[in-house]
């Protein structure tokens, strides 16, 4: 395995990101940040926030960079539901590597986070994730779905994470949907370079490479999953 397994501790802060472009959804976003387009009568990135502190969590770091004077805008006393909210602005868009990486001076020493895509809604179960996290000693533990429109994360025997977007050319025996929601150890960030645009699977992959079983996986396909990143499945979530 990736490191030796502890006992299970609370996660404190998660990164949620923000920082997207939306190319996706234009017209949509021309002028507001995915996160911020409204499901339901609020803001999408909300969603994840009540999901975050469902689990524990007691602060948010939120990458910014398209219309990102909208975030504040969105959230003028810097909280939401009385928990802080620390926005970090990228005027070069890094990308999700990148992203993680621009935050390190806001985490504690050996800090664990959660790490949550701002267009995503769901009501999975994060002890699930976090349990498993800290039972394996993993560096990275990504949360799963056996079904999915992009199944390119690959289990080996042990379930352990072998490949991702077949980067390393390792099927495994399993197939899975990656859901934008994860933890990281802090120390994974030491992997990354300053300034670096860069999307976290190249980053993860390597790690794979160096260290199997540093990455997790696990499967969870209980409570609802979506990734809001079409109009059509925008209009869908948005009339549930």
């Amino acid at each position: 395995m990736g490191g030796r397994a502890g006992k299970v501790r609370p996660i404190k802060t998660a990164f949620i990101l923000g920082a997207g472009l939306g190319t996706r959804l234009r017209p949509l976003t021309e002028a507001c940040p995915k996160p911020l387009l409204t499901v339901g009568g609020r803001p999408l990135i909300t969603y994840a926030m009540e999901h975050l502190r469902s689990a524990g969590v007691e602060r948010f770091i939120v990458n910014t960079h398209h219309c990102a004077e909208a975030y504040e805008k969105a959230f003028p006393e810097r909280a939401w539901s009385g928990l802080p909210v620390t926005f970090r602005y990228e005027p070069v868009l890094l990308d999700t590597a990148g992203g993680i990486k621009n935050i390190e001076d806001l985490l504690e020493e050996d800090e664990t986070f959660f790490v949550y895509n701002g267009d995503v809604i769901s009501s999975l179960p994060l002890r699930t994730l976090v349990e498993f996290h800290f039972s394996r000693g993993a560096e990275a533990t990504l949360a799963l779905r056996s079904e999915g429109p992009l199944r390119n994360v690959s289990l080996d025997e042990e379930g352990r994470v072998c490949d991702m977007r077949g980067m390393l050319g390792n099927p495994g025996v399993r197939r899975c949907q990656f859901t934008g929601i994860y933890v990281l150890e802090r120390r994974f960030l030491g992997r990354l370079e300053p300034g670096r645009v860069e999307s976290v699977v190249p980053a993860l992959v390597r790690l794979i490479g160096e260290r199997p079983g540093s990455v997790a996986g696990v499967v969870i396909d209980e409570g609802f999953w979506s990734d809001v990143g079409s109009v059509e499945e925008y209009r869908r979530v948005g009339i549930r």
